[in-house]
């Protein structure tokens, strides 16, 4: 959520960020309910200071007659105070919902564009030549991942649609081996990495951290919501970024770096006919991502940022999979992302880069819902120093089974092996994924 007071002083950037967004909002009619809820807020004050001194007159009262007086004054006060009160909280509530509208600005590196195919390539890498690096080639047709999975028994998603439903999928055999395989490698590397807390967070929380990281009230429609008015998280951040709501960090500590494992929920809404066969586009899901608060610094964010996307990079290219890094287009940004990258990597089957990983930061967008602060070096006129909202990223580090993907696509042999990669074999405990010719 963005300050009123920014939102006010500048109106026409705000627009100008929503409209490359393409979000519609109207900032004139938020601007107009907050100049009357600004001069009611102000109506109230007055009053309460007119009560308050009016409660020092009937303690220092000569007489039960001016007491008296005072008292059914204060009464008429009173009552008037109550129906401005509640005409407030009318006020707010309405305030309120086009506040949580309002999107963040993008960073001006962002470029113009409607959707993905809008974004922009930054990078690219491959095993062969690393950066600029080619795609691969083969000389035999590539199968598709679905068709590799189900040729070496390592998954069904026949049984997984009779016992989950559309895009259920069972894992088996190698297929789980190669999961967990994989989980053992990005704890290798994450979970003693010099910064990062290792944390296993909640999949189910209260609304509040939905709204506080963006994904309510816009994104509703794509989480699945519990009997008890929870809902089920389609990443690790919500219930990461809510860990320190409402708390006040010390600036010494930052940045603070979570790396959050949780399963994950997403009913996809959206994508009726995309990705319909394999693991690639699924319900379920579990996934590690990196999380960041850190000091109120556009430098900073900015400098983190290519951090996590890097240590991202590095997992892939560990894998050696073939990759590229795009800018995400404004059109493809979410509501509060201020810059975000994609991470894309090649798929032989189809031809193109899928992604598989993204990094985003949001500034304050995410803090200031959720009342994450920090105090600065700057002091507030009373001996301490100024409190800050710290500003947000996140970044995944690894999403699975989605990976898989990519893995068996690029690591197919035209024998019908699969190679296991380099990096993954003393956790397999074997070179090849033989094929049941």
């Amino acid at each position: 959520m963005l300050d009123i007071k920014f939102i006010r002083e500048n109106k026409d950037i705000v627009a100008a960020g929503a409209k490359k967004k393409g979000i519609k909002i109207d900032i004139d009619t938020l601007i107009a309910l907050d100049d009357k809820r600004r001069a009611l807020q102000l109506e109230i004050d007055q009053k309460r200071a007119e009560q308050n001194a009016a409660s020092d007159t009937i303690a220092s009262a000569k007489s039960d007659v001016e007491r008296k007086a005072v008292i059914v004054q204060m009464q008429a006060l009173k009552e008037n105070l109550k129906v401005q009160e509640e005409a407030l909280q009318e006020i707010l509530k309405e305030w309120r919902v086009l506040m949580v509208q309002v999107p963040n600005v993008p960073d001006m590196s962002v470029p113009d564009g409607e959707s993905d195919a809008d974004n922009k390539e930054v990078r690219r890498w491959s095993p062969a030549s690393g950066d600029g690096g080619d795609t691969p080639k083969f000389d035999f047709e590539p199968k598709t991942h679905s068709e590799l999975l189900l040729a070496h028994d390592m998954a069904d998603y026949e049984r997984g649609a009779k016992v989950a439903g559309f895009r259920g999928y069972f894992l088996k055999n190698d297929g789980a081996r190669l999961v967990w395989a994989l989980e053992r490698l990005v704890e290798d590397r994450f979970m003693n990495r010099e910064g990062f807390t290792p944390m296993i967070v909640p999949s189910m929380a209260r609304r509040e951290p939905f709204v506080g990281t963006g994904y309510l009230p816009q994104s509703e429609e794509d989480l699945y919501k519990t009997q008890d008015g929870d809902y089920l998280a389609g990443t690790a951040e919500v219930a990461a970024m809510g860990y320190y709501a409402d708390e006040t960090l010390e600036k010494k500590d930052l940045p603070v770096k979570f790396f959050a494992f949780s399963p994950c929920f997403r009913r996809e809404a959206g994508s009726h006919g995309k990705d319909t066969k394999g693991i690639f586009r699924i319900h379920e899901f579990v996934k590690y991502e990196q999380v960041v608060l850190c000091e109120s610094s556009h430098e900073e964010s900015v400098k983190l940022h290519e951090e996590i996307t890097g240590n991202a990079e590095a997992l892939l290219q560990e894998l050696k999979l073939p990759y590229r890094v795009v800018v995400n287009c404004g059109g493809d940004l979410g509501l509060g992302q201020v810059k975000k990258y994609d991470i894309e990597a090649w798929m032989p089957s189809e031809g193109k880069y899928r992604e598989t990983h993204s990094s985003s930061y949001f500034h304050d967008f995410q803090t200031r819902r959720l009342n994450i602060r920090y105090r600065d070096d700057s002091p507030d006129g009373q001996g301490h120093g100024t409190l800050r909202y710290v500003h947000s990223l996140n970044n995944t580090a690894l999403a699975m089974p989605r990976i898989l993907c990519q893995i068996v696509e690029n690591y197919q042999r035209a024998d019908g092996d699969i190679e296991i990669p380099e990096v993954l074999r003393a956790y397999m405990g074997k070179d090849v994924i033989k094929s049941n010719r």
